[in-house]
């Protein structure tokens, strides 16, 4: 696994996400700093957690005083969707290493998922590139927190700057999808959800709620969607 056949292709592929992740992941840093997360605990929770839309999310909701069980919740269901990158990957685990599989699943990340898609479909790619380029974008992530918390510790971070993060996080989420009728009623339902739950007081579960909501109505959509045509 570990020969220069296998690792000078991987790097390559990786260097388009490397670079994005260093421009995503040092603000992530800086927020995390601001919530008082040292640079051992950033380290620690890129090399174990390893979301970057979960770890814009923890800090903005803790700044926002979510409760815990909210936040992991939430953190939670946003990244279900891990599951199903792992599983789309299935065919070409056949006849790998249980722990092979397992590291190569483990390290997914959207843009991870998008590079190795393509490769395997080009052909000549295999678990242990795309499990390199994996590895290779987590560390450039987690070096980029690490730095970022360094410098959040250096100079302050106005925390209404830190606050919109989360929001812009889920735009990027947002744009990023396939414009469909299922997807705009997920979006709007999402909205009105998280509206509505914060109107009546749910300020704390109410992304939770809202994203719920906005899957519940898109599938309830699509069902009578397939039923009418």
């Amino acid at each position: 696994m570990f020969t220069s056949e296998n690792i000078k292709p991987a790097f390559k592929a990786a260097i388009p996400i490397m670079l994005g992740y260093v421009a995503i992941g040092i603000p992530c840093g800086i927020l995390s700093s601001s919530i008082g997360l040292d640079a051992v605990q950033v380290f620690l929770m890129c090399a174990l957690f390893y979301s970057g839309a979960g770890q814009f999310m923890i800090p903005n909701m803790w700044l926002a005083a979510s409760p815990i069980a909210s936040i992991i919740l939430s953190v939670s269901f946003v990244n279900t969707r891990q599951m199903l990158y792992s599983a789309a990957f299935a065919p070409w685990c056949e006849g790998v290493s249980k722990r092979l599989a397992f590291w190569f699943s483990a390290t997914v990340t959207d843009e991870s998922f998008g590079v190795n898609t393509k490769m395997f479909e080009q052909g000549g790619w295999s678990v242990e590139r795309a499990t390199f380029v994996n590895v290779f974008s987590q560390s450039s992530w987690t070096v980029s927190c690490v730095i970022g918390v360094l410098v959040g510790n250096a100079i302050g971070i106005p925390l209404a700057i830190a606050a919109f993060a989360m929001t812009s996080i889920f735009i990027c989420l947002l744009v990023t999808q396939k414009f469909t009728a299922a997807n705009v009623v997920a979006a709007v339902c999402a909205i009105l959800g998280v509206f509505v739950c914060k109107l009546v007081g749910l300020t704390g579960p109410a992304i939770f709620f809202g994203a719920i909501i906005g899957v519940v109505c898109a599938i309830v959509f699509s069902r009578v969607k397939e039923k009418v045509s």
